[in-house]
């Protein structure tokens, strides 16, 4: 694997193994998870509203909870229009932030009917006043997260990513499944390759990763610059450590999970830890064959304390 950094505008990214922002997931917690294995290039928040963002207090806010050591950074922004950009801007950049990313990915219907997500990547003129509002009040890197469109088309995906460079996007992001296939489909890779030599800027490859050597051919088949990884992050949160070593690593799974804890009390609010412990439990668990057992016994719990008690049984009867 070749794994090279990656210049996004002026930002250095080495090595080039980016997280994705997610839902409910990419939250501090988790980054701090993930730090402590190494091997993360670009960390991430989770989606941001750029209407509400100035309303959020980064004391408490579980989107906006950051730690020092979580650099460099990304947020990513859900965004409609762009008058609320000057003032979400200012606000990410008080907080720290090394990069913006423009969500233009999201399929669900409540986004794509306000114009967001696959929503705003389909309507140009908007979308190129937003970028250029961002760029007129940041000199920070924009880059933009999508998928393939709405069918494979060499010359409509090629002729995208050739607008969203025009426009001022840094780097791209390609989640390679089509807007409305569902997670289950394999992610097509070699589609993406289409689009060697036809851009000047760096294109990340995402979806369908889940180990180093997944890593490996996703690299090889879309002629990426790098790797970005999703729903591996919170199963597997030492996994950027194993694409960069090229090797599998032997890791103790209910210290880590109760060190995922240990991180949510040390960060957020008492009333934002049981439902982000939930979200991460579902993925996390995955890890054990009968995993279904924790996720469920977790997800019936009423607070944090009875959500340990019950993961400490599972682990104390399968390791």
């Amino acid at each position: 694997m070749d794994i090279r950094p990656v210049f996004i505008g002026r930002l250095k990214i080495d090595p080039p193994l980016f997280l994705a922002p997610m839902a409910g997931l990419t939250h501090s917690a988790l980054r701090q998870l993930i730090l402590d294995f190494g091997g993360v290039g670009l960390l991430s928040t989770e989606m941001l509203s750029a209407a509400r963002l100035q309303n959020e207090n980064p004391q408490i806010s579980p989107y906006l909870i950051t730690t020092e050591r979580e650099h460099p950074i990304s947020y990513q922004f859900l965004v409609y229009r762009s008058d609320h950009i000057k003032r979400a801007l200012q606000k990410i950049e008080n907080l720290g932030a090394d990069a913006i990313d423009i969500n233009l990915g999201c399929g669900a219907p409540k986004v794509r009917k306000k114009g967001g997500g696959i929503g705003l990547a389909s309507d140009h003129k908007r979308l190129f006043e937003i970028v250029t509002e961002i760029k007129k009040n940041t000199t920070l890197p924009v880059t933009a997260k999508i998928r393939l469109g709405t069918e494979l088309s060499e010359e409509k995906f090629i002729n995208k990513c050739k607008f969203l460079e025009e426009i001022g996007i840094d780097c791209i992001y390609i989640h390679a499944r089509l807007e409305k296939e569902p997670f289950c489909r394999p992610a097509k890779w070699e589609f993406v390759s289409c689009l060697k030599d036809q851009i000047n800027i760096p294109y990340i490859i995402n979806g369908g990763i889940f180990s180093y050597e997944e890593a490996d051919n996703a690299l090889k088949k879309s002629l990426a610059y790098g790797v970005m990884i999703g729903r591996a992050a919170p199963i597997r949160p030492w996994i950027f450590r194993e694409i960069l070593e090229q090797r599998t690593i032997t890791v103790d799974l209910p210290k880590i999970y109760f060190k995922f804890i240990e991180y949510l009390i040390e960060l957020f609010p008492i009333e934002r830890r049981l439902g982000r412990l939930k979200e991460f439990t579902h993925y996390f668990s995955k890890n054990y064959a009968f995993g279904n057992r924790l996720a469920m016994a977790v997800q019936r719990t009423n607070s944090l304390d009875e959500a340990i008690k019950v993961a400490e049984e599972f682990f104390t009867k399968n390791g």
